[in-house]
């Protein structure tokens, strides 16, 4: 599946993150991650968020991640949400 427009979820409030989601043209998925917790939980967080991408079945996506200390249900639910308001 495929996304067709731009789209966000979330906020930068603190234990939240956003997520902006838009069509990659190249047909491959991109993440970029701000995190104020990078160093310690920068690996589960892209985890986190490809994980969800693949179970949804989206291809050609670009992400783009600010965190604030969200925990892993609410990234999930943010990116959930970006993709859905994006196709």
């Amino acid at each position: 599946m495929k996304i067709t427009k731009v789209a966000k979820a979330g906020t930068l409030e603190s234990n939240d993150i956003l997520i902006m989601v838009k069509p990659n043209e190249f047909g491959k998925t991109e993440l970029e991650l701000e995190s104020i917790v990078m160093q310690q939980f920068g690996e589960v967080i892209e985890q986190v968020i490809l994980h969800k991408v693949q179970e949804m079945g989206i291809e050609g996506i670009s992400i783009k991640a600010q965190d604030k200390g969200a925990l892993d249900y609410t990234i999930a639910a943010r990116v959930e949400t970006a993709i859905s308001r994006a196709i």
